[in-house]
């Protein structure tokens, strides 16, 4: 992959254009709508030639980013639903949509998540239940009702099997002030990974997550204070934040017949040094 320079002398990757990596292929994506991680996912699914259902809990926001991938990819291969996945109800109403729209299931994304700063002492049962509940229940609902669809589709005679990729955080991994209720999410993202991952072998499907360090977009430079940002950015190998299509071609990997023998890993999407 060639580099080109940006400002302040940080080198940033050239994008990667598309290779058909998942041409024929249909995915659900969560938390789609706008500039993050899942909106990029959205779009390189599409250049890699899939059909994709965006989901987010933001409707507005849905419409945005619907009406520009379908002017771009076709309205055939782009549709949008509204999803809170803190909803059963709306969970399986978003999978039963895609299964009408396109006949079929292959791929999911589970891009939701909800994060916050707030020391432990000082955190009320509500901040831990809410990110708590978006961030890992949130995963828990879509990731059984994917099961669900992927195993009803083995049961009729489908061969192909599934494909779901979770976004965890190294945050999982490492501590950070402030974050209890997010890297406890985040860890059980990964679990659920791994556990999920045994169970869903026996009908062909494969689940894996990524786990990102800092991937820029709208909602972090809001949440997070210039000064953590400046902090972690230092922290990176390359002195720079990835870029949210960046963590999308990994996730691009993980869906597509590259990582065929690859289940319950979690993916590092990091240049961070100790």
């Amino acid at each position: 992959m060639s580099s080109v320079e940006s400002g302040g002398g940080a080198t940033h990757a050239a994008y990667v254009p598309g290779h058909g990596l998942l041409a024929g292929r249909t995915a659900v994506i969560t938390a789609a709508a706008g500039a993050g991680i899942g909106g990029a996912t959205a779009r390189r699914f599409l250049e890699e030639g899939a059909s994709v259902v965006v989901s987010d809990a933001h409707p507005r926001r849905l419409k945005e980013t619907e009406a520009v991938l379908a002017a771009e990819f076709g309205p055939d291969r782009v549709a949008g639903l509204a999803c809170d996945v803190t909803e059963e109800a709306q969970v399986q109403a978003l999978f039963s949509y895609a299964e009408e729209r396109h006949g079929r299931l292959d791929l999911v994304v589970n891009n939701a998540g909800l994060g916050g700063t707030a020391p432990l002492a000082d955190m009320t049962d509500e901040q831990w239940t809410k990110v708590l509940d978006v961030t890992l229940n949130g995963t828990f609902r879509c990731t059984r009702a994917a099961l669900r669809a992927f195993r009803a589709a083995r049961a009729a005679g489908d061969p192909r099997g599934g494909v779901i990729v979770n976004n965890a955080s190294v945050i999982g991994w490492r501590a950070q002030a402030g974050q209890a209720h997010y890297a406890a999410a985040k860890a059980g993202v990964m679990a659920l990974t791994r556990c999920a991952a045994l169970e869903a072998a026996e009908f062909g499907v494969r689940i894996n997550a990524v786990a990102p360090s800092l991937a820029m977009h709208p909602h972090l430079v809001k949440v997070t204070t210039p000064e953590l940002l400046a902090e972690l950015t230092a922290r990176e190998a390359y002195g720079r934040y990835a870029e949210p299509w960046e963590v999308a071609n990994v996730i691009v990997f993980l869906a597509s017949g590259y990582s065929s023998y690859m289940t319950g890993e979690t993916v590092s999407v990091s240049s961070r040094h100790p």
